[in-house]
């Protein structure tokens, strides 16, 4: 019987016969974890709540059934160890009461995600936006180089199969790893990337001193001469950097971007028939992208470097050689193809689907009929929603863009309120909700949806304000019946947030296609 201070350290390399119990195992973070353990032999169990979820494909798959919560599952099972979701109480589940009072050891998700990480070569993605995206594009190339890597992101990515990770082998492994409440410091890194550090989680971090320390201590974790592949065009992540050499001059700094210098400075290309082109400095190779935003090309540009320094590192060039150096044509070749075929990761600008709608007094035909487009994105914070939407501006600038967006959090949405009302400068029309709370929170202040919709009229001429998200359907279908203006050849319906307003999309889609 292995003991929790065991598990810790290190999860055993070989799993095949060892039994894990995963409370809560629909997150999709667990049900990430579920398969990387499973893919090494582990013996899965786990429990949930009834209601299905994406998720519940993914365990499908595996042949996985979620269990209903109850202490019995533990005698039953009788699991090595238990992992458990955050968002479960050891002295309030059935099944964690069962497991602590029989003695079995029970660890938080983000600690057993460390404990896998122990036995490999691993590289953490971090930051306050992009993760998700950055460490799909990581996966999809790293299976392109056919890199030995296992991967694991917070989302169901395409180019994984429609799941949340990716098996190619397991020498190295690249992870999502979060910075809320710390977790990330049960990871073991080698490599770090940074895509951006600023003010979040003010339920947790009530200043961005509070957040940006978290960081630091993080790239502190890496040994000597571990990397830090760092946005030189993010001022947090810069000043996150400095602050960390400072303490630790023995970890080295690899920067990608715009303002950057080396082997990973960005050039921008042209964005045409759904493609946008870019260029890194050491390359000579023009790299293509089929998902909008620029920021989504500093997050390839941030997989490519991690992916290039890990070949670096696997050929044995020493850390000051240029990546240039190393890479070959057929590398650069071979991530090109990967990078151009990488489709997005669920919730990440992920197309849910396009229909048409009748013109309001058109004649019957084609002609009187307006192409919908309908996409759904995870943005939750002002920065990731004005970025996002002047992404889709640039990609889609022959439709008409209405964004409807929901608030995560009330501690959020107060001390970011001016700059979530001033984020929806792209979008032609915004639509609001009431704001999507967390069990995690406890806000005694007065702001709310109509607060932030008072606000955002301030600075944007055409907002709407719907209470309950589905309210404002038959105002959309009706908005979306309304002749185009000259130049524009359909509607864009944009749902974003970490709330549950993507309902409204799949709702129009629904009534589209009944019609």
């Amino acid at each position: 019987m292995y003991t929790k201070e065991e598990l810790l350290k290190s999860l055993p390399e070989d799993m095949h016969g060892f039994k894990m119990h995963f409370v809560g195992i629909k997150g999709t973070g667990m049900v990430a974890l579920v398969e990387i353990c499973h893919s090494r032999g582990a013996v899965i169990t786990g429990s949930d709540v009834t209601e299905r979820f994406y998720t519940d494909d993914v365990l499908d798959k595996l042949g996985i059934k979620a269990l209903p919560f109850d202490g019995a599952n533990i005698a039953s099972v009788k699991p090595d160890v238990v992992v458990y979701s955050s968002a479960y109480k050891l002295d309030i589940n059935p099944d964690l009461i069962e497991a602590v009072k029989t003695g079995v050891p029970c660890l938080l998700y983000t600690e057993a995600l460390g404990a896998v990480s122990a036995v490999a070569y691993s590289s953490g993605i971090c930051g306050v936006h992009g993760k998700t995206t950055t460490t799909g594009l990581s996966g999809t190339i790293a299976k392109g180089l056919n890199l030995p890597a296992q991967i694991l992101a917070g989302s169901v990515i395409t180019s994984f199969d429609n799941s949340c990770t990716l098996d190619n082998g397991h020498e190295y492994f690249i992870a999502e790893t979060c910075e809320y409440q710390r977790h990330f410091m049960s990871f073991h890194p080698q490599k770090i990337v940074l895509t951006s550090v600023e003010s979040d989680h003010e339920d947790y971090y009530p200043t961005y001193e509070d957040i940006r320390q978290a960081f630091i201590d993080y790239l502190c974790l890496l040994p000597e001469g571990g990397e830090v592949i760092y946005c030189a065009d993010d001022k947090g992540a810069c000043e996150t950097v400095a602050l960390a050499l400072e303490q630790r001059p023995d970890i080295i700094g690899v920067p990608y971007g715009v303002t950057a210098e080396g082997d990973y400075a960005v050039s921008f290309g042209k964005t045409e028939s759904g493609v946008q082109t870019f260029r890194l400095n050491g390359f000579d190779a023009e790299f293509g992208l089929r998902i909008p935003g620029k920021h989504t090309v500093l997050d390839s540009a941030a997989a490519l470097a991690l992916n290039f320094q890990l070949l670096k590192t696997a050929r044995g060039a020493a850390p000051e050689t240029d990546a240039s150096t190393v890479i070959n044509a057929d590398d650069v070749l071979n991530a090109k193809n990967a990078l151009l075929s990488f489709a997005g990761a669920k919730r990440r600008s992920e197309i849910v689907g396009e229909a048409v709608c009748g013109v309001k007094g058109g004649a019957a035909g084609s002609a009187s009929k307006n192409s919908v487009l309908v996409i759904d994105d995870y943005g939750h914070h002002p920065t990731a929603v004005q970025t996002t939407l002047e992404g889709y501006r640039a990609f889609y600038e022959d439709r008409v863009i209405i964004a409807d967006f929901m608030s995560h959090t009330y501690t959020r949405t107060a001390a970011l309120l001016e700059e979530f009302a001033s984020s929806f400068g792209a979008a032609d029309e915004v639509i609001l909700h009431k704001i999507y709370p967390s069990a995690r929170e406890v806000y005694s202040g007065g702001v709310n949806g109509k607060i932030l919709f008072a606000r955002t009229a301030a600075h944007h001429q055409n907002v709407q304000y719907f209470e309950e998200i589905l309210d404002a359907k038959d105002y959309v279908l009706e908005r979306l019946s309304r002749p185009l203006p000259e130049g524009k050849k359909g509607y864009l319906l944009v749902t974003m947030g970490a709330g549950d307003n993507w309902k409204l999309g799949r709702a129009v889609l629904d009534a589209l296609a009944a019609r």
